[in-house]
């Protein structure tokens, strides 16, 4: 298995709920090494250019709206297969739709407000992680 590196960051409606230390628990317990990781906010012009991707989809603005409402943890990850495998422990997108066990389904409400995000693959990995952290940041 090849070691990787993703990004995760969990949203304000976790960290609202005071999930956040468990959440990091779970990532821990599944094998996850976190080799940065920082508490923000991130301001309007952040999380657009974050979610830059989604700028033609209709939930944009309900997306940088939800992102920007308090503050979130983003966390580099470091594991085998980091990219699939935090993908699976965080489950479906749609938090009613989410495996049992997984974060979004234990901490997630629905499609918008599930908790955490995940990077969907190594080139969007290395630009999230670097969207958040510079090299000195990495401590893995």
């Amino acid at each position: 298995m090849a070691t990787e590196r993703t990004l995760t960051m969990i949203k304000p409606d976790a960290t609202a709920a005071g999930d956040t230390g468990n959440i990091l628990a779970q990532l821990e317990g599944a094998g996850f090494k976190i080799v940065a990781m920082r508490k923000l906010r991130l301001s309007t012009e952040r999380a657009q250019a974050f979610y830059a991707v989604h700028r033609e989809r209709p939930f944009f603005s309900d997306l940088v709206s939800f992102m920007t409402e308090g503050p979130i943890t983003a966390a580099c990850l470091e594991g085998d297969n980091a990219i699939a495998a935090l993908r699976d422990v965080m489950g479906a997108t749609n938090s009613k739709e989410a495996a049992e066990g997984t974060i979004r389904a234990k901490y997630g409400t629905d499609i918008e407000r599930n908790a955490i995000h995940g990077s969907d693959s190594p080139e969007n990995a290395a630009i999230e992680i670097a969207f958040h952290f510079d090299d000195s940041d990495l401590v893995g």
